[in-house]
């Protein structure tokens, strides 16, 4: 990916969505051509000069302070995951700042943690958003993971490319939109990685939906929330979702999903639990109309 590109859409994003009355300014000049901020008027919020920002945002700027981007930052009202990226993409990639070409694992303390968890779904997140550790929870309610092609196991291809997805998560638009908020920011650290390039280019070439998300340039850090799903044997879930850095795993995240306790999503995980130590006693699920 081109970073200059990549800054300067970043930037223009970011200024079309805000007015004059947004941040305290008096509209002048008469009808505007394009929405949000004109470069003078965020140049003027920021404290640079009109030239100086201009250059920034073509991508033609070196080694800017950061003490500007700061002030850029203030002016465009970015939240952190935001001041984290423009941080990325202004600076030269370095070889720190290349993606490792070794191949992802999950240290065996890590799997034995996750496999340990009975009764709560997990699994690691690694570069590019890859799933490259789960427990049986995991499987038992967003499929067998064990058994998809390695190069589809990866967040971003399930949502987009498998239609299965669209069935399993109720809210798949808002699931879809943070799935690429987060792969713009993958992209803004790595933005070498030709891994990240070839599954950005399969998703842009495949999915509309991905298309259009991807060229909003939002982006977001993964956090926790409540996710609501509709599994094939058990029904809606309402489960908290939770992301936990490991430290000692650069670019791995492991991800928990679990219920209120004496909710009727917990009774569901807990047959979840019981089934995936017999299979044999699961119901199937009910065959769908015109199957």
């Amino acid at each position: 990916m081109d970073q200059r590109t990549e800054l300067s859409e970043f930037l223009r994003s970011r200024r079309a969505r805000l007015s004059p009355e947004d941040v305290g300014l008096t509209p002048h000049g008469g009808r505007r051509r394009v929405p949000g901020l004109r470069r003078e008027e965020l140049a003027q919020l920021a404290g640079v000069s009109v030239t100086y920002y201009t250059r920034l945002e073509q991508g033609r700027g070196q080694n800017v302070s950061a003490g500007v981007l700061d002030a850029i930052a203030g002016a465009l009202r970015l939240n952190r995951a935001e001041r984290d990226h423009l941080t990325h993409l202004s600076r030269p990639v370095t070889r720190s700042r290349r993606a490792p070409s070794r191949p992802q694992r999950v240290r065996p303390a890590v799997q034995h943690l996750i496999d340990a968890m009975d009764s709560v779904p997990a699994y690691v997140l690694g570069r590019r958003l890859d799933i490259i550790g789960w427990n049986r929870m995991a499987c038992a309610l967003l499929g067998d993971l064990a058994a998809v092609p390695a190069p589809q196991r990866n967040m971003a291809w399930q949502i987009f490319l498998d239609p299965g997805s669209r069935d399993l998560y109720v809210e798949w638009e808002r699931k879809a939109a943070d799935i690429v908020a987060l792969l713009r920011l993958e992209a803004g650290c790595y933005p070498d990685d030709p891994g990240l390039c070839a599954l950005v280019g399969e998703l842009s070439v495949k999915s509309e939906e991905f298309r259009g998300l991807w060229a909003a340039h939002d982006v977001r850090d993964k956090c926790f929330g409540v996710k609501r799903l509709h599994h094939p044997v058990v029904g809606e879930l309402t489960l908290s979702c939770e992301s936990l850095v490991l430290p000692a795993d650069s670019g791995q995240q492991l991800i928990t999903y679990h219920a209120e306790p004496g909710s009727p999503s917990a009774e569901s995980l807990r047959l979840l639990a019981s089934w995936t130590l017999d299979p044999a006693a699961r119901p199937q699920p009910s065959p769908q109309p015109g199957t």
